[in-house]
């Protein structure tokens, strides 16, 4: 996908941190306001939700990665963020930012994934051990 653009990912060694960043096209900025998420996918694994956050700024995160992973928003640069600390092996994969078109539906906090409709083409995290 080509409508958002991400950034961050990289190789780390286990206990390193990264941040995750997404930014819509010029066309969509105003998305970032909706509601959005992050998730991943390995090619053994079905794409998982993350991390994500609600039209009014609730957030929630897969078991996974409570306490070590943080979702954010900054409205004025029209980014999402995903920082990302403590990092193990079985966090590599790739990293996809998600947005829905409206705030339809955005009572909730985590959608399914047919419920976002802009995604970005994906950012590669690789934790080695």
């Amino acid at each position: 996908e080509d409508q958002l653009e991400e950034s961050g990912g990289g190789s780390v060694q286990a206990g390193g941190s990264l941040k995750l960043s997404c930014t819509p096209s010029i066309w969509l900025s105003a998305t970032i306001n909706n509601c959005v998420a992050w998730f991943r996918q390995t090619p053994e694994k079905q794409r998982e939700g993350v991390a994500a956050i609600s039209a009014d700024d609730r957030v929630a995160y897969a078991d996974s990665v409570k306490g070590r992973f943080t979702i954010s928003r900054n409205k004025a640069d029209n980014t999402l963020y995903l920082q990302m600390n403590s990092l193990k092996p079985d966090d590599s994969a790739m990293y996809y930012c998600a947005i829905r078109r409206s705030v339809t539906y955005c009572d909730e906090i985590f959608l399914g994934q047919d419920d976002y409709h802009y995604w970005g083409h994906g950012t590669q995290v690789t934790v080695s051990s």
